[in-house]
C-alpha cells in the first residue's frame, strides 16, 4: 500500500513521461477542458504550457486564475486531478530551458515567434489515485467481490505547495 508522498512521486514521473493533461481554466470558455502538453522540471510544481498567444486560453486569461488539469497516464495505471493557479510567464530563461523540437514543430518563429506564450500552472494540491489492479479488480467483480476495497489504500490527496 503506496504512502501518499510515494503516490505523488509516481505521479510527477508518470506526468513527466506522458505530459498530456486536459486543462479547464476559470473564467476561459466556461471552464472548457482543452488537451496540453505540460512541461516539467524536476519532478515539482510549476508545471509549464506553450500555447498560442492568440488562442482563447490567453486571450481570456486572467492572471492568478483557478485551473484544474486531469491526467490519465499511458497505462492507466495512474490518474490524478491537480488543482492550482495559472498565469502567463515571460520568463525567457525558462522557454530556453523548456524549448524542444516538439514545442518547436508549433511555432515557425522559433523562441521569438511573436505568438508563442507560455503559462506556468503553479500546482497546489492534487487527488491521486493508482490503478495497478484493474484487470485484477475487474475478475473480481465479475465474480461478486466488492472492487473498492482494492482501491481505498491507493487513493490520496497530496500538497504539492
Amino acid at each position: 500500500m503506496p504512502t501518499p508522498r510515494e503516490l505523488e512521486t509516481k505521479f510527477w514521473k508518470a506526468l513527466k513521461s506522458d505530459m498530456t493533461v486536459m486543462l479547464g481554466v476559470d473564467g476561459v470558455e466556461n471552464r472548457h477542458a482543452r488537451p496540453m502538453t505540460a512541461q516539467v522540471e524536476e519532478e515539482r510544481s510549476p508545471i509549464w504550457f506553450f500555447t498560442a498567444r492568440d488562442s482563447e486560453l490567453v486571450k481570456n486569461l486572467r492572471n492568478g486564475a483557478h485551473a484544474d488539469a486531469t491526467f490519465a497516464s499511458k497505462g492507466h495505471d495512474l490518474f490524478a486531478t491537480i488543482h492550482g493557479s495559472i498565469a502567463l510567464d515571460t520568463d525567457r530563461a525558462a522557454i530556453e530551458r523548456l524549448w524542444n523540437p516538439f514545442v518547436a514543430a508549433w511555432f515557425r518563429g522559433g523562441k521569438d515567434d511573436p505568438n508563442l506564450a507560455l503559462l506556468r500552472f503553479d500546482a497546489e494540491r492534487a487527488e491521486i489515485w493508482l490503478d495497478e489492479y484493474s484487470l485484477i479488480a475487474g475478475v473480481k467483480m465479475l465474480l461478486g467481490a466488492d472492487p473498492k476495497k482494492d482501491y481505498q489504500d491507493k487513493v490520496a490527496e497530496v500538497n504539492l505547495t
